[in-house]
Formats: structure tokens, sequence, C-alpha cells
């Protein structure tokens, strides 16, 4: 797990959620506290759009671009580690729904990028977390 970077949770781990849905909230969470904790500022979650989806929008606390976040969890690694589910169609589906958030904010001439978060949850609340900045290019 090299690749990985440790974070401690700053609450008791949550109960278990079952299911993906439980999987993926709970990540979500993990992913929006631990970009709070690096100083962006989330500016939207779960924004949803007839193309596609965006899991967090932040803004950077360094160059102030806007930052597309996919979150991706998993509880072990029987399907591989997360950031691999991040296929181009996945990337497709991410671009248009930015594309498509840029231009409801009026914020065409924006530096923005896509980052990737991977998480692989722990019970103990210690979870693996791989903050990949840059993860694709804009894809439609």
């Amino acid at each position: 797990m090299s690749i990985f970077t440790r974070l401690t949770s700053q609450t008791p781990p949550a109960p278990q959620a079952t299911g993906n849905k439980g999987t993926g909230e709970l990540g979500e969470e993990v992913a929006a506290n631990f970009m709070i904790a690096r100083g962006y500022r989330i500016l939207e979650r779960n924004f949803r759009c007839k193309g596609g989806e965006v899991d967090i929008i932040a803004r950077d606390p360094g160059d102030k671009s806007l930052v597309f976040i996919e979150v991706k969890a998993r509880r072990g690694l029987s399907y591989g580690v997360p950031q691999l589910a991040v296929t181009p169609f996945k990337q497709r589906q991410i671009s248009k729904a930015a594309l498509t958030w840029l231009s409801k904010n009026r914020l065409h001439d924006t530096n923005a990028r896509f980052d990737v978060i991977a998480i692989l949850l722990h019970t103990d609340g210690l979870h693996a977390i791989d903050h990949i900045k840059n993860a694709f290019d804009l894809a439609y």
C-alpha cells in the first residue's frame, strides 16, 4: 500500500454502512474532510445533470483553480484499486457534468482540473487515501 497515504479520522469510525451506496457515501464524506483539511473550499457536492455527475467541486487553495473531484471508495482490493474504476466512459460523464456546471455558473474561462480521490476504507478509521491531481483531461 505504498501508493496510499494514511489519514487518521478525526471522528470515531462510522458504523459500517452496507452495500455500495453506503461505501460511496462514507467515501465521499472522508474525501470532503480530507480536502477541507488541506485548505480546499468545497463549492458543491453531488452535482447531477443529464450528462453525468461530479462528486465534489472545490477551489484549490494554491492557484485558486476549480477542481472537479471523482471519489472512488472500496472496502477491499478484490476488484482492484479504486482509481481503476474511473474508466474513459466515466471520465466523459464527469466532463459533461463539469461543462454543465461551468456553464450554469458562468465560469467558462476559469482554470479547472479533474482529480480522483481513491479510498480504501478500514473499520479502524485509518483510511488509505490517494489524491491524484490532474487525473485525466476533459473528455467528451
